[in-house]
């Protein structure tokens, strides 16, 4: 199976970590972008119909933030012109402060079945550093409006000051809100963010305290029925994310809108993160593509046990020999003994020991030519 991804670069406000292609003044150019949305979704259409999807997930940007006949139009075009299985995992991004009742209603009714809620912190003061526009009391009116829902809801670690304590309520007030699945990420201040300042002037915990944080969230998780089975992901059973889960196991993807990547036929691509250069290529009728490269021989291979060993259940030495021909246990055995220390490895497979999976790259690097 395959996934699609759609990205909507709108949001109301840009939050202080934030570079992705998010624009809060551009939200005037909505009606042009989402006309050109739908004519690349159409328009690429024909190079994918022997493909069925069956995750579609829209991220951005804030997609709750425009209004909701764009996200619907998006479902409907998507449903148009390709194949999806009758089970798909439809995934929408949200901020708590711009949801409402007849948001949701259209999204259920359009055929999301799957809302991804990003809280942050349960710490008003912390959100209003991170420049996040909701606050505790927006997260419980919104997860209010999405009981009985497929809720995932996103959690930050290696904030200003933040504490144990911090990282449990937060996590407390997830729970309370009915979230099935949790991703918890490390804050990771990007050059060219306001964070980046905070991180230059030692205003944000080291690595070693950010791992702390991380320690005690996945023990909490785990007693509260989370599951890891990803570097950053929990989930309670029968809740993880089939959609990011495609992206580890290395299956093929579809990107539609700015700076979205793709991943098809061992051809990686990705479009332009500027709204005019988008629009202006599509409306001419040409891809908005500003990088492509073919993933080739052992890069493929390194792409593999690179994300497969993110996942907790690591991968079997039988998948490995499927798609590259070869024996693992051979071809690796120098690097094996380098990292033995790390891994678990027996007849069927390998796997990072649960206790280094937080710091999987320094592992996977060995494995890199």
């Amino acid at each position: 199976m395959s996934g699609i991804y759609v990205h909507v670069p709108f949001c109301k406000s840009k939050c202080t970590y934030c570079d992705f292609a998010s624009y809060p003044r551009e939200i005037s150019k909505a009606d042009i972008y989402f006309a050109c949305l739908y004519k690349e979704i159409k328009g690429r259409a024909e190079s994918l119909k022997d493909y069925v999807f069956d995750t579609v997930y829209l991220g951005g940007g804030t997609p709750s933030f425009v209004d909701e006949k764009y996200i619907v139009g998006i479902i409907r075009q998507i449903k148009n012109y390709y194949t999806l299985t009758d089970d798909c995992e439809i995934t929408v991004e949200i901020n708590p402060e711009t949801i409402s009742e007849e948001k949701v209603k259209a999204y259920k009714k359009a055929g999301i079945n799957r809302f991804s809620v990003g809280l942050q912190s349960a710490d008003d003061k912390m959100l209003a550093k991170l420049n996040r526009i909701h606050n505790r009391e927006d997260f419980l009116l919104a997860t209010k409006l999405l009981k009985g829902e497929n809720l995932s809801v996103d959690v930050m670690l290696g904030l200003e000051n933040q504490t144990s304590q911090d990282v449990k309520d937060t996590i407390d007030l997830a729970i309370d809100g009915g979230a099935s699945h949790i991703s918890a990420y490390a804050l990771k201040a990007e050059e060219g963010t306001p964070m980046f300042g905070k991180y230059l002037n030692g205003d944000l915990p080291s690595e070693d305290e950010t791992a702390e944080l991380y320690d005690f969230a996945r023990n909490y998780l785990e007693e509260n029925g989370f599951n890891r089975y990803e570097v950053s992901n929990f989930a309670k059973d029968g809740f993880k994310s089939r959609h990011n889960l495609n992206y580890w196991n290395r299956g093929e993807y579809i990107g539609f809108g700015v700076s979205a990547s793709s991943f098809i036929k061992e051809r990686r691509f990705t479009n332009t993160e500027k709204i005019d250069e988008y629009t202006a290529c599509i409306l001419r009728g040409v891809v908005a593509e500003i990088f492509s490269e073919n993933i080739e021989g052992d890069e493929r291979e390194f792409e593999y046990i690179m994300l497969s060993l993110r996942k907790d259940e690591g991968f079997l030495f039988s998948d490995f020999k499927e798609r590259f021909g070869t024996d693992f246990t051979q071809k690796y055995a120098d690097r094996i003994k380098l990292v033995k220390k790390y891994v678990e490895i027996d007849e069927n497979g390998i796997r990072i020991k649960p206790e280094y999976i937080y710091v999987q790259n320094t592992i996977i690097i060995y494995f890199m030519d």
